[in-house]
Order: C-alpha cells, then structure tokens, then sequence
C-alpha cells in the first residue's frame, strides 16, 4: 500500500515472491525483465529511475543437500555486488552491473519446519520484527466490525448486546490454541494468526450481514426455536469449528481443541448471559443450498434458489437433500454416475466443502488417502453450487503448455462467458 504511492517519475516498484520451486534463473530473468541497457555492460530500470524490489516470502527457496539455498546466493550476489553474470550465447561469463535498485525482503519467523536465511544475505538488511497487534487493538478492529453487522435498527437489544462477548471469547480461544497448538515439522501449517480470527468473524457476517438478516432473528431452520443470543453462541462454535479445527490432523489435536472450546463457551456466556451448560452446548450445522428452486407447472425454474448460509433443522433433514443433489447429478450425467453412502462423515465434509467454494475467492485443500472420497464429494459440492467442475486429464506427454491450454480454457468460462 505504501509502494503504491510512489511517484512514478522517481521511483519504480518490483514485487517477487518466492516459492521452494523458485530458482536462480527464475529471479535473474524476474530482474533482468524490469531493466534496460545503460552502457554496453551496465543497466538501469526504464529512464535511469530508482526501483524498489520487494521479495516476499524470502525465507521460502529450497534448502539443497549442502545446506544452501541456492536461490539466495544470486540474490545476495545481486544485493552485494549490483548484479550477476550473463547467460546469453554470445556474453556468457561476462558481469552485467545493474544500478538503482533497492530491497525489502520479508519472511515468516523461522521454526517449525520454516527456513531461516543465511547470515551473508541477513546482514545486508535492517531486520524489523513486526508484531502482532495487542488484545486492545484486535478488540477495537473487530469491535468496530460487528458494531456495523449487528446494527441496533436491524436487530433486538439482545443480539446487539452479545458483540463484545463474542469479540471475547474469540480471542481468548485464538490465544489459547496459538500457545497450544504448536507448529512442527510434521504440523507445520499449525499457524494460528489474525486470519484466522478474520475468518470467524467472517463466518458469523455471512449469516448476520445481509437482506435476509432474520436468520438470526427468528433462529430461521431449527426447529426448536431457541433464544437469538443461544443461536449466535451456537454459530460461533460452528465458525470457530471450521476455522480452526479443520486445519488439524488428527483426533488428538481435535479432541483439544474442542475441550478448550467448550471451557471458553462455558466460561465467557454461562455466568454473563446466565445459560446452563447443556444450552450451551448447541452444536448446529450450517449450509448454503437447503432453499429449493421455485418451478412452475411446466416443470421449467422460475426464480434460481438464492444460496443463503443458514442452520440445518437436522441431520437427517440434510442427508435427504444432499442424497436428492446426488441423484439429480447422477440423473445428468449417466455415464459418470457416482454410487455413493452419503454416511455422517462424509456429510460433515461436503457441508465444509460447498461453504468453502460458495465463499468468495474461497479455495481449499483436502489431504486424505486414496479412496476417501475426495474427489467425488469434490464433484458432488460443485453440482450442489452450480460450479462447473474440471480436472486436469493427465498423460505422459502433459506439459507446461497444456497446463497453460487447460487454463486459457478455464478464463474462457469464467471471463467472456461469465460461467
């Protein structure tokens, strides 16, 4: 955001980021493509101006046999001694000098399966730790937050009184399983930052923000009616939930989490809101696609169900429509029929997965064994989202320009034709 005020007749921007895959060619052809020929062996960024380069992630290169990572070597050959040698035929192994650059690097704290990077490279840097923000700044970001989703004209005194206790009881449960819940190499993905309170928050604004806010209002889908603020409690387990404990990897870790989170619930709205434990303990399902079509006589859709991200009245209720997506699917595509036992578990994923993919810019990983469903539910929750679904068809002769076909065919469906 900074860099973006820069003034273009002083100072150009370069952002790189780094992966494990990035190799040294990768970055000199990345600086090589932002200047221009100076002097016969000397080059500047366009009209001799100053450029800031920005690598992120510069911890991330692949550490090789030796300890090395390669990667930075050129970079710090570039940083240290303003350039690197050519690669073209005819002037390999000569030095090309490039001036006017500048660098900040950033990088997560190491550990945890995450690289250092070398002294040689780090002592060319300021270093700036930056922190994370105090309790009282994440309280007043997400104070002002929930004070526009639960407005006082939209909603009963009782809803709106529940913001500063969720806002609680989310940071401690964040700040109690980032202390917990630790990286390793074998966990490594075990980090626990403000995104991740984003996304609980985040979950809880589908639900509250929006025309239909009476979601919350009327407990709409449950069919024990229940007071809004038990309703709210009850959603912000099941946000909590997805945030945190479909990251994990086992039982164990799972079966922590829930322990602290049912000690936070307890602690944070039994005494305030004067609930019994049992009340508390409300743990509802939440999904997008339980609104049916509305069709006429003809049998032809007159108005598309609207995807509104409400509580499931049950789980059976949920198995039947999910068992009714599956038979429409199989029903339009009868030559890839998927023969599947929708059992809980496999319900649970295809809830989590549609929730993902009807966000915005949602995208998600699942690691499982071979045979656990993946891709069918993966299949299935496309149907249920009206998604068009493709995979890459792999075959010995697959190479960068397929990949690069199979993409262009994508843009086509999600740009011109708006699919």
């Amino acid at each position: 955001m900074y860099c973006s005020k820069f003034d273009p007749e002083q100072m150009l921007f370069k952002r790189i980021n780094f992966s494990s895959a990035t190799s040294p060619f990768n970055f000199q052809e990345s600086i090589e493509a932002e200047v221009e020929k100076k002097q016969v062996k000397t080059f500047t960024p366009p009209g001799g101006k100053n450029m800031t380069v920005f690598v992120d992630d510069i911890s991330m290169p692949f550490v090789n046999t030796w300890g090395d990572q390669i990667t930075l070597e050129i970079t710090r050959q570039l940083i240290e001694h303003k350039g690197f040698y050519f690669l073209t035929k005819d002037e390999r192994g000569f030095f090309k000098t490039i001036e006017n650059l500048q660098f900040i690097g950033a990088m997560m704290h190491p550990g945890g399966g995450r690289n250092d990077i070398p002294h040689r490279l780090k002592r060319h840097f300021f270093a700036i730790n930056m922190t994370p923000p105090s309790q009282r700044a994440v309280e007043n970001i997400y104070g002002k937050i929930l004070e526009a989703i639960f407005n006082p004209k939209k909603y009963s005194p009782e809803v709106v009184g529940m913001r500063s206790f969720l806002i609680d009881a989310t940071i401690t449960i964040w700040d109690a399983v980032k202390r917990r819940l630790l990286p390793t190499p074998a966990k490594f993905h075990y980090n626990f930052t403000l995104r991740e309170l984003a996304r609980v928050f985040g979950g809880i604004f589908v639900v509250a923000y929006k025309p239909d806010y009476k979601v919350i209002a009327n407990c709409l889908n449950i069919k024990e009616k229940i007071r809004p603020e038990l309703f709210l409690i009850s959603l912000w387990r099941h946000e909590c939930q997805r945030t945190f404990v479909d990251k994990l990897i086992n039982y164990a870790d799972k079966k922590t989490f829930n322990d602290m989170l049912d000690r936070v619930t307890k602690e944070k709205f039994r005494d305030s809101l004067g609930f019994e434990d049992e009340q508390l303990m409300t743990d509802n399902l939440f999904c997008d696609f339980q609104r049916e079509d509305v069709i006429d006589e003809y049998g032809d859709i007159v108005e598309v169900a609207p995807y509104v991200y409400e509580a499931v009245p049950d789980v059976e209720t949920i198995k039947k429509k999910c068992n009714a997506k599956l038979a429409a699917y199989n029903e339009k595509n009868p030559s890839k029929k998927m023969n599947l036992v929708i059992f809980d578990d496999a319900l649970f994923h295809l809830l989590r997965m549609t929730r993902v993919i009807n966000s915005p810019a949602g995208n998600i990983l699942l690691v499982g064994v071979g045979g656990s469903g993946k891709q069918s539910l993966t299949k299935l929750a496309s149907f249920c989202c009206k998604q068009i679904f493709f995979q890459i068809s792999l075959t010995k002769t697959y190479n960068e320009n397929n990949l690069k076909d199979d993409i262009k065919e994508l843009y086509r469906f999600a740009g011109p034709l708006g699919q």
